[in-house]
């Protein structure tokens, strides 16, 4: 396989990083519209509720076979094969199908109600979301192959179009009838995953004809020259093993292994299942409590989420984008199951240096998010949501106190992406054990500081059970190239340039947040661009290896 996976890894966390800010733009958009014209009330049921119902099902059916999937895919070729890969990627289906009975049924009956007059319409809605999980999975083996074979535009795409889709039906039947918003979410749901199948499926039938074509083609004496864009979708691809749009089915491609499942592959996958279900609590973990107590009234939900959605733009944006391509370039370059010493070398090294720049550079983005944050959330909430939101000083006080968490958020996900990717099952299992005590230690930690410091006390216990989380992980890493003599963690120290700028910034802004809107904001545009000299200065070496990288990429 000549593909370039560092490569395809930045290209795939580059245009994500675009799809993410451009997403997230129409989805503040329409929060913004319900929060002022429909009601905050009905943003909660929407974006706490339900969107913790679609979040369960997916997560739960697919993660753990996915990440097992392509650690299989990249490590143990010649002992799994692709039949047996696809017929993996497609237990998602059932699964999540099962699933679905006991959450609709905890969603529907034991969760906290919901007023009278939204209860038929909130019924629809869970029915819908469960639906649409389902449909969804449907493409899920499309969805692998086109990950490990690095088709990074296709998910871009098609991922752009499912949201326009969601959106303009959602808008359009709120826009006709304000009372109907929690019925239009549900039908929205349905129809983006019916774009997600319906896309999938048409470009993978496109493409083998075309491959086919392509290979036949090739394949004569004289051999006519290659269009830039059959080279463009067909260099670098003779392990394709698809020659037909039905062998994404189950069972239907030839096995030369003879065995429908793997087992190996089965047992890595249940690893990930008891590590998934309690990654998924401790993600999710506020959205649970306020769901299953009335802490929060759904309306103070939804200031939270607001907020929370606001304090996560870097983590949405930028952080889950790099984690994954991350997540992915890790699989394919370092064996679980060796050490890294009887490793090659140069790979280990790629690894390590890799790692180190990654580190450097979340850390840092947390550490502006950080400084900025403490003197800036009181007007972005205020532009956003408008003076009656930000009345009685709770939103900004969330907010200031996420900007603590999203700088531990970028830490631990790269330290525990990385230490996921490069896991023995062994090694797994024993993470399984620390993980349950930090979900439980979450959960309880959230219930008592919630009652101390109100809604505060999630962010409380989420940035504690982070800590822990990074200690493990960091000393993992760091137990792990000692015996190198390398130490990717070197990333986590910021420059002195740097760290004297921010300091500074961080002064200058806070001194000045009493001054006009325009003033204060004028000036922290003035400290932010000198971070960002300041921070470059300092990397000098990194931003021309991105320079030289954005270069090719963009050639290529």
């Amino acid at each position: 396989m000549a593909r370039n996976v560092l490569e395809s890894s930045l290209l795939g966390a580059g245009f994500s990083i675009i799809f993410q800010i451009l997403c997230r733009i129409l989805t503040f958009g329409i929060n913004a519209y319900i929060v002022r014209n429909v009601g905050r009330e009905v943003l909660g049921i929407m974006n706490v509720r339900l969107l913790l119902l679609e979040s369960t099902l997916l997560f739960l059916s697919r993660e753990a076979i996915n990440r097992a999937a392509l650690s299989a895919n990249s490590q143990q070729r010649d002992r799994c094969s692709w039949a047996q890969l696809i017929n993996q990627m497609w237990l998602t289906v059932p699964i999540c199908a099962v699933l679905c009975g006991p959450c609709l049924y905890i969603w529907l009956n034991c969760l906290s109600t919901v007023d009278a007059i939204y209860s038929s319409q909130y019924e629809f809605a869970c029915y819908a979301v469960a639906v649409s999980c389902v449909l969804e999975l449907f493409a899920e083996s499309t969805v692998f192959v086109a990950q490990v074979f690095c088709f990074v535009k296709l998910k871009i795409l098609l991922n752009t179009l499912h949201i326009f889709v969601r959106s303009a039906i959602f808008l359009w039947i709120v826009i006709g009838d304000r009372s109907a918003a929690i019925t239009a979410f549900g039908i929205a749901q349905l129809a983006s995953a019916v774009t997600i199948v319906l896309g999938q499926y048409g470009f993978f039938y496109f493409y083998i004809g075309r491959f086919n074509d392509y290979k036949v083609q090739q394949g004569r004496k004289k051999q006519p020259t290659p269009t830039s864009w059959e080279l463009t979708l067909f260099e670098h691809m003779e392990d394709f093993p698809f020659t037909r749009l039905s062998e994404f089915l189950p069972g239907v491609m030839y096995d030369p292994i003879g065995k429908f499942f793997n087992r190996e592959l089965q047992t890595l996958t249940l690893s990930f299942v008891k590590q998934g279900v309690l990654k998924q609590i401790l993600t999710e973990g506020e959205k649970y409590v306020m769901s299953v107590s009335p802490v929060l009234s759904f309306g103070e939900q939804a200031t939270y989420d607001v907020v929370n959605n606001l304090g996560s733009m870097a983590a949405r944006f930028i952080f889950r984008p790099i984690e994954d391509s991350s997540y992915f370039y890790f699989t394919q370059t370092i064996s679980r199951d060796t050490r890294l010493a009887k490793q090659p070398q140069e790979q280990v090294r790629q690894a390590s240096s890799v790692l180190n720049n990654l580190l450097l550079g979340v850390s840092s983005i947390g550490l502006l998010a950080f400084t900025f944050g403490q003197s800036y959330s009181y007007p972005v909430l205020l532009l956003y949501g408008g003076p009656d939101f930000v009345a009685g000083g709770l939103p900004q006080s969330l907010l200031q106190w996420h900007c603590l968490a999203i700088y531990l958020l970028s830490v631990n996900g790269i330290s525990e992406g990385y230490m996921f990717a490069t896991n023995t099952s062994r090694d797994i299992d024993k993470y399984n054990y620390l993980m349950a005590i930090f979900s439980v230690s979450f959960l309880v930690l959230s219930y008592i500081l919630t009652g101390i410091f109100g809604p505060v006390g999630f962010i409380f216990a989420n940035c504690i059970n982070m800590l822990g989380r990074i200690l493990y992980s960091t000393y993992y890493i760091r137990q792990q190239y000692q015996p190198l003599s390398l130490n990717p963690l070197q990333g986590l120290k910021p420059a002195k340039l740097f760290g004297v700028t921010l300091i500074i910034s961080g002064i200058i802004c806070y001194w000045y947040q009493s001054a006009a809107l325009f003033t204060h904001l004028g000036i922290g545009l003035m400290a932010g661009i000198a971070c960002l000299l300041a921070w470059a200065l300092a990397h000098r070496d990194l931003v021309r290896l991105a320079w030289r990288y954005g270069r090719r990429i963009k050639i290529d």
